[in-house]
């Protein structure tokens, strides 16, 4: 990803990688060293993204859009919001309510109920924006000459427990899931094909 958005040039189309990786634990540029609890016999690789650690395996789908965000029209801020937006609709299809936590990106969802489309006003959250929420969806992006990279991952049936053993993107007790484990049984592949299909929908160039 790297080393395409280096070399690209104004007119490099754009492009869409999707993927599954082996397990691993990536770090990304403010990550703290005692956000990684115990990784064991997981790599923990740095990285260039935003962000802090977090978790990537089998059965998680990964999502890595290589665009130009000044060509397409997109800023920094609008294009985070377009990968959340992207995974909610994706969710949706499959019968789940996505939810966004103001300054914690990414996407999560409601634990007692993955269908609710309630607001999160519970006054019972207090001080903890995660009370009752799981994190489905992690996010973390590089810009480099106005080009990003880096991107989203969405977990759909996978071994959480690697999860336990990080603070995952630097929230202590932070709980992670995966649809599988709200009870949506769905293959990776179809999850895929979807987030695909709303990414490109959603970051087709606005001009």
């Amino acid at each position: 990803m790297r080393a395409f958005t280096e070399g690209r040039g104004p007119d490099t189309p754009d492009e869409l990688w999707l993927c599954e990786h082996p397990p691993v634990f990536t770090q990304g540029l403010a990550g703290k060293a005692e956000h990684v609890l115990a990784p064991g016999d997981i790599p923990v690789v740095p990285t260039n993204r935003g962000g802090q650690v977090t978790y990537h395996g089998p059965g998680q789908v990964v999502a890595y859009p290589l665009i130009d965000l000044r060509r397409a029209g997109h800023f920094v801020k609008t294009y985070v919001h377009r990968l959340e937006e992207a995974v909610i609709r994706t969710l949706g299809v499959f019968g789940v309510t996505g939810h966004r936590i103001a300054g914690a990106p990414g996407v999560y969802v409601r634990l007692d109920d993955p269908l609710s489309h309630a607001a999160l006003s519970d006054p019972r959250r207090g001080s903890d924006p995660f009370a009752g929420l799981g994190k489905i969806s992690a996010l973390g992006i590089k810009v480099h000459r106005h080009c990003a990279y880096h991107g989203v991952a969405l977990n759909v049936a996978m071994d959480l427990s690697p999860f336990s053993r990080i603070n995952p993107c630097g929230y202590v007790g932070l709980r992670t899931v995966d649809l599988a484990t709200i009870g949506v049984a769905v293959r990776v592949s179809d999850v895929r094909a979807e987030l695909a299909q709303q990414l490109l929908r959603l970051l087709a160039p606005r001009h």
